[in-house]
C-alpha cells in the first residue's frame, strides 16, 4: 500500500500540485489546512508590541471574519482537490477553526459563517480522525488534533493560572486518547514530540520562542512507550526534516512538505 503524509497545507495548493500522485491509496495530513497569514500577522504584531511594552492590538469582529474565512475557504480549496487524488484522513492543527467556535462567532456577529469542519467532512472520501483510531485496509492510524501541552505552558506563561488551567485539561484529555492507540502503525498529530524537530529560528516569531525545543512532552512519551512505525507531524514549520525515536520514523512535513511511505 503506497501512504501519502503532508505536512500543514496552509492554503498552499500551488505547492500541493506539484506532489507526485501516482498510485497513493490514502493522503494523511497534520492539521492547518488553510491559509492562516491574517490571523498570524495579528498575532505576532501584538507579540512584538507586547515585548516593546505597547498595549495590544483589539481584534474586531470584521477583522476575525476575515481571517476565518481566509482559512475556511483555503482549506476546503485544498481537501477537495486532495479528495480527487485519494480518501484523506486529517487532523485539526491550532490555526484550524472548531465547530463551538464557529458557532459562537456566527452568534455574536448575527450571521450564519460555514462551518469549516462539517464541511471538510461532507467531501466525500474524507475523514476528520481527531482524537480516534482509524483503520485502513489493516493499517492502524492515530488520530490526534491540536492540543496544548502542559510543559509547553511551563515554559513559556509559567505565570498564566488560566492557560495552566486550560492546559491541563487539554493535556489530560490527549493521555486518555492515547491511551486507546495501542499498536497503531501510524500516529498522525499536528505538533512534533518535545525534543525532536521542534525547534524554530523564523525571524517573524517572538525571540521567546526560538531556538526552544517547543514540541509536547506527552507525545514523546507515547512514542518511547508504544513504538508506532511512523509520526507524522507539522507545526514548527522550520523543524522539518526527519529523525529516529527509538524504532519509530518520526517526520515534520513543514508547510506541505511530503512522504510517500510503502506498507507491505
Amino acid at each position: 500500500m503506497k501512504i501519502l503524509a503532508i505536512g500543514d497545507p496552509h492554503g498552499r495548493l500551488d505547492k500541493i500540485k506539484k506532489i507526485p500522485f501516482e498510485d497513493i491509496e490514502l493522503i494523511l495530513l497534520t492539521g492547518d489546512i488553510g491559509n492562516a497569514d491574517l490571523a498570524r500577522k495579528f498575532y505576532m504584531d501584538n507579540f512584538d508590541r507586547q515585548s516593546k511594552g505597547l498595549p495590544e492590538l483589539k481584534l474586531s469582529d470584521s477583522m476575525r471574519r476575515k481571517m476565518y474565512l481566509e482559512t475556511y475557504r483555503s482549506a476546503t480549496s485544498v481537501v477537495r482537490y486532495l479528495s480527487k487524488q485519494a480518501p484523506v484522513y486529517l487532523v485539526s492543527g491550532n490555526a484550524d477553526y472548531d465547530n463551538y467556535y464557529v458557532r459562537k462567532f456566527s452568534q455574536k456577529i448575527g450571521m450564519n459563517l460555514p462551518v469549516m469542519m462539517n464541511e471538510l467532512r461532507a467531501i466525500k472520501g474524507v475523514r476528520v480522525i481527531n482524537n480516534q483510531l482509524a483503520n485502513f485496509n489493516g493499517i492502524r492510524i492515530g488520530g490526534l488534533e491540536y492540543f496544548v501541552d502542559t510543559s509547553w505552558v511551563r515554559d513559556f506563561a509559567p505565570n498564566d493560572k488560566n492557560r495552566i488551567k486550560e492546559a491541563k485539561f487539554e493535556t489530560q484529555k490527549a493521555r486518555r486518547v492515547l491511551v486507546n492507540f495501542d499498536d497503531v502503525d501510524i500516529l498522525l498529530c499536528h505538533q512534533p514530540p518535545y525534543g525532536v524537530l521542534d525547534i524554530t529560528n523564523a525571524r517573524y516569531i517572538p525571540l521567546m520562542f526560538r531556538k526552544v525545543h517547543q514540541g509536547s512532552k506527552v507525545i514523546l512519551d507515547f512514542i518511547k512507550r508504544k513504538k508506532p512505525n511512523y509520526v507524522f507531524c507539522g507545526h514548527i514549520h522550520e523543524g522539518e526534516g526527519f529523525r529516529k525515536v527509538g524504532r519509530t520514523n518520526v517526520y515534520n512535513l513543514g508547510v506541505a512538505g511530503y512522504k510517500i511511505i510503502h506498507f507491505n
